[in-house]
Parts: structure tokens; sequence; C-alpha cells
């Protein structure tokens, strides 16, 4: 498989653009999983990827987490929760966490403030 820089720069040869433009193309501007344009290719596709970094990496990843949580609001598949901790592990990362901190403070919170088991809803506080 070619590096996937090396995939992005294959849109400057005129010819494989226009050839490009004659195919089928879908427009997914997205952040994917790492194997994607891998399997995209086994299956006889070209695709064109960028690396991102910074803070246009950590907006995807806030779009990647929007795009995940509405997925599983749709479906309420266990799968789509497998995405959804999937890209939050990314977001720990990128943001210079560690799980190990995000499961220290959950367990903190719970502990002071108690977890979701008893299914209160609250529905007015009177002062």
């Amino acid at each position: 498989m070619d590096d996937i820089r090396s995939r992005k720069s294959k849109c400057t040869d005129k010819r494989k653009r226009t050839e490009w433009r004659k195919a089928m193309k879908y427009h997914y501007n997205k952040l994917v999983r790492d194997r994607i344009p891998e399997i995209i290719e086994e299956d006889g596709k070209q695709c064109f990827c960028e690396i991102l970094s910074g803070d246009a990496y950590l907006e995807k990843l806030d779009e990647k987490l929007n795009e995940e949580l509405a997925e599983y609001q749709e479906s309420k598949s266990i799968e789509e929760l497998a995405d959804l901790l999937e890209v939050m592990h990314a977001v720990v990362s990128a943001r210079g966490y560690s799980w190990e901190d995000l499961i220290s403070i959950r367990e903190k919170k719970r502990a002071e403030r108690g977890g979701f088991d008893k299914h209160i809803f609250l529905i007015d506080v009177i002062q």
C-alpha cells in the first residue's frame, strides 16, 4: 500500500484528474479510521486523503464525536456505542490526557455525585 501522503499527490497528474472526474466520485470530507484507505483500495477503488494535525485534527475529532453520537441516537446499537468509544479514545489522546485520567475522573464524580443507576429524572428545585 502506498503511503497516504503520496496518495494525495496523485491528483497533480492532469490525466489522472480527468479520469477521476469521469469516474463516480463521492465526497466524504470526514475523519475516518486508520485502515479505511487500505480497505477502499483493496476494493479496487482509489481514494485521496490528507493527514491532519493540530487544531484541524481536533476539530474533525469533535465533528466525528457528534457524528457517532447521532448515529447511536438513531440506531441505539452497541456497534455505534463502540464507535463512539473509539472516537473518545482518540479525543482523550489528542488532547493530551490518558484513558486512566478519564476513568479516574469518572470514578471520582461517581463517588461524589453517584451514577445513573437509580434512573432519577429531576423536574424542579424550589429555593
